[in-house]
């Protein structure tokens, strides 16, 4: 996207919203590494965006959520009508109440699931309504206005957790519950603890019985998770950083760097380097 495309709204450089009204088709960007909270709207438009490593394919009126830290990139788009919001840590992040819309909460920090939902027709008009009172806001220097921006952005995160609940399948059995335990421990301690025993004992079961949990619904081996949350951070590493392979190996709790690369690569058919090279 042409910089003259967008128009971009902003406070102090820590919230902002950019407008995208134009029609440009196949645009593509090296990968780069997301360094705030950022909702993509795509209301009018179809493309490929690449997150994490994964492609996927969006038509019309759908919103992507990433995280500090993700790797995205376009691999190819054609767009008449998007908006992106963006936003740090400090701007909004409720970490004690309303868990469903902090920034670990549904929406947000969660590798293991599709990072996009689909708003319907209702859906729509309520976040339109929300986005024309943001700009609003944007556009006046009134008292509280910090207040006033981050409150709208409390609203359209509100209304986009209600999107994902009325319109994705979302269970609540044990398995189910047991899955998001487990993915929440891996994502806090994928670092320093690598075994299925350690995160077994710590939800109180067997490794067994965590496994039989697992292929109860469906998922990856709770081995196979965790190795591929390792994969996934080795690779954003190896990408953007300009640590040494030995460097990244004890930055994920590995003590032999030989050892790091034959997991690494039995996990990617790719040696670190060929890995860094390649991309």
């Amino acid at each position: 996207m042409a910089e003259q495309d967008i128009t971009r709204y902003s406070y102090k450089d820590i919230f902002s919203l950019s407008v995208v009204q134009f029609e440009k088709a196949c645009v593509f960007n090296k990968p780069e590494q997301v360094d705030a909270y950022n909702i993509y709207w795509i209301k009018k438009g179809k493309g490929t965006y690449n997150i994490d490593f994964e492609s996927y394919d969006f038509q019309d009126n759908v919103l992507f959520f990433l995280s500090p830290g993700q790797v995205f990139a376009v691999d190819s788009e054609k767009i008449q009508e998007a908006y992106k919001i963006s936003f740090i840590r400090d701007f909004y992040c409720i970490q004690t109440h309303d868990k469903e819309v902090a920034c670990n909460g549904v929406l947000f920090n969660n590798v293991y699931e599709t990072p996009f939902v689909k708003p319907c027709t209702s859906d729509t008009q309520k976040l339109d309504f929300i986005l024309e009172g943001l700009i609003e806001e944007f556009k006046t220097n009134e008292a509280a206005q910090y207040d006033m921006l981050q409150t709208y952005l409390k609203q359209f995160i509100i209304h986009a957790v209600r999107v994902q609940k009325q319109h994705l399948t979302i269970k609540e059995d044990v398995e189910t519950k047991l899955f998001k335990d487990f993915s929440v421990l891996v994502e806090q301690n994928y670092k320093k603890l690598h075994s299925v025993t350690d995160y077994a004992n710590r939800l109180g079961l067997s490794p067994k019985s965590l496994t039989k949990h697992f292929n109860k619904i469906g998922s990856q081996t709770p081995s196979d998770f965790i190795k591929n949350r390792i994969i996934l951070e080795a690779k954003r590493q190896l990408i953007y950083s300009n640590d040494s392979v030995k460097e990244i190996a004890y930055n994920l709790g590995f003590n032999d760097a030989a050892y790091f690369t034959r997991f690494f690569k039995k996990g990617t058919l790719k040696s670190p380097l060929q890995f860094k090279k390649e991309y």
